[in-house]
């Protein structure tokens, strides 16, 4: 007689979809992976009560940063903080159009797909969109994440700048570079400034023969 699995939950089809592209099991390199480096705009920090705003993203390949591909998405604004207005500029309402919770995670998934995923203070983002997925039933992402500052942090290291422990801020570290800030604290503009910050520091750290990708992931970006 055929066993039934009753209690198997069912996802809706863009999560089954979005979960197919991590069945293929290449090993990821810097010049045969896709990257995605991502900003959300929020209310706040507190990953129970606030909401993602705004996300912002930009499609990274073989070193190149496909401008012309990015991802760009409002949320309606079911919790409002006034007092984070002044950072990044979202108004609870406006000409914007706004997507539902549920509407943006979809279109950002579909964005993604099986990307290395690249943000400043990743942990943040990550936590933030997994808040949201799980508010939604779905699971956490499946995807890699890198934080950019640890790689700025570790390409001080190897040049005798010492101080493991410092704190960098995305402004710090464009600063150093000679990246503009012009669309700071902006998601889109932010997510910029990441990938331009992932490009310069993985070009420094490649250059040691022990450089490998797998090094920088995260460990655990979980909710």
């Amino acid at each position: 007689m055929m066993g039934w699995n009753f209690n198997k939950k069912t996802y809706p089809e863009y999560w089954e979809a979005y979960l197919h592209h991590f069945e293929k099991k290449e090993k990821k390199t810097l010049d045969s992976s896709r990257f995605v480096a991502l900003d959300c705009e929020t209310t706040g920090f507190n990953f129970y009560i606030d909401r993602i705003l705004s996300i912002g993203a930009v499609s990274i390949s073989k070193n190149e940063i496909a401008v012309a591909e990015s991802f760009e998405i409002y949320l309606k604004q079911s919790h409002f903080n006034p007092d984070s207005v002044h950072i990044h500029g979202i108004l609870q309402h406006g000409m914007i159009a706004k997507f539902s919770e549920e509407d943006a995670l979809k279109q950002f998934l579909i964005y993604i797909e099986d990307a290395v995923l690249i943000a400043h203070h990743a942990s943040f983002d990550i936590k933030m969109i997994n808040a949201a997925l799980n508010r939604m039933g779905l699971p956490n992402l499946k995807n890699k994440v890198i934080d950019t500052m640890n790689l700025y942090a570790n390409t001080r290291i190897k040049s005798n700048f010492i101080d493991k422990s410092a704190h960098y801020s995305l402004d710090d570290i464009a600063e150093a570079y000679a990246i503009n800030l012009m669309d700071r604290h902006t998601a889109p503009g932010d997510a910029l400034i990441a990938a331009l910050i992932f490009l310069k520091t993985t070009a420094l750290l490649k250059k040691s023969k022990s450089f490998k990708l797998e090094h920088y992931f995260l460990k655990s970006t979980r909710f």
